[in-house]
């Protein structure tokens, strides 16, 4: 089930989701250190995490599911916020260069159709980055921050959803270890946690991170006639199909 975009944006204005936004950035732009020239999407509510690429990345964009709402961003600047259908992304095939999918695999309930199209849109030598609530961390307990609702997985779940749904794990990643604490003398500690946290107790993070690669043969969705009729938005870089082969899945 989908949050409201209003408590995810109020709760990254408090000073814990401040400090949880920096740390789980930190570990984003970690893993994608080098985006020059490529197009990104942010699907969920990714927005927090989106700045950082504006200045290398060639376009960036972010996708917030209907049953979520829509909020404009950034503040500055023309918008680049859609409200979506998460299973019908208005986007042509092999256009996207990134998908970084944060406070989305845990809520949605069409998690197969949702990842099918992230795996359509996305070019051959893509990259899908998910940030996910960890199941053995204390973040996923408590439900006052965004990371207590939804399905939390723990790394080896969460690999094994990649896998069923055509995408390769690549690398995986730990982030925010810190308690959900409003006590500011423990948030200026952050830091410290997460050196921490790296070293000694990685299996309790608030998040866990992985970046996957695309299946490059694989089944050809239903949905494709469908979507064709359908519009998609102008503006992100148009790239070549690859050759695939024509057999499809059943949905």
């Amino acid at each position: 089930m989908w949050q409201d975009v209003i408590d995810l944006h109020g709760f990254y204005q408090t000073r814990t989701g401040q400090v949880a936004r920096h740390l789980v950035r930190r570990a984003v732009r970690q893993m994608w250190p080098d985006v020059h020239g490529q197009a990104i999407l942010g699907l969920g509510f990714a927005s927090p995490y989106l700045r950082q690429f504006r200045q290398d990345a060639e376009r960036v964009i972010a996708f917030m599911p209907a049953p979520q709402g829509v909020m404009h961003w950034p503040a500055e600047g023309p918008f680049v916020t859609s409200l979506v259908d998460e299973t019908e992304l208005p986007l042509q095939d092999y256009s996207v260069d990134r998908v970084l999918i944060v406070h989305g695999i845990e809520n949605s309930d069409y998690l197969k159709y949702m990842l099918g199209e992230v795996w359509r849109v996305l070019t051959g030598q893509g990259r899908l980055l998910v940030v996910v609530p960890n199941r053995r961390g204390i973040w996923a307990r408590l439900e006052r921050t965004p990371l207590g609702h939804g399905h939390p997985y723990s790394p080896n779940q969460l690999k094994r959803l990649l896998r069923d749904n055509l995408f390769v794990p690549q690398r995986h990643e730990h982030a925010l270890f810190i308690p959900p604490t409003r006590s500011a003398t423990l948030l200026r500690s952050a830091t410290a946690w997460e050196r921490a946290g790296q070293r000694w107790f990685p299996q309790f993070s608030g998040v866990n991170l992985i970046e996957a690669s695309k299946q490059l043969y694989a089944p050809t969705p239903l949905r494709a006639a469908e979507r064709s009729r359908r519009g998609v938005l102008s503006g992100f870089p148009q790239v070549a199909p690859m050759p695939a082969p024509s057999r499809r899945i059943s949905t």
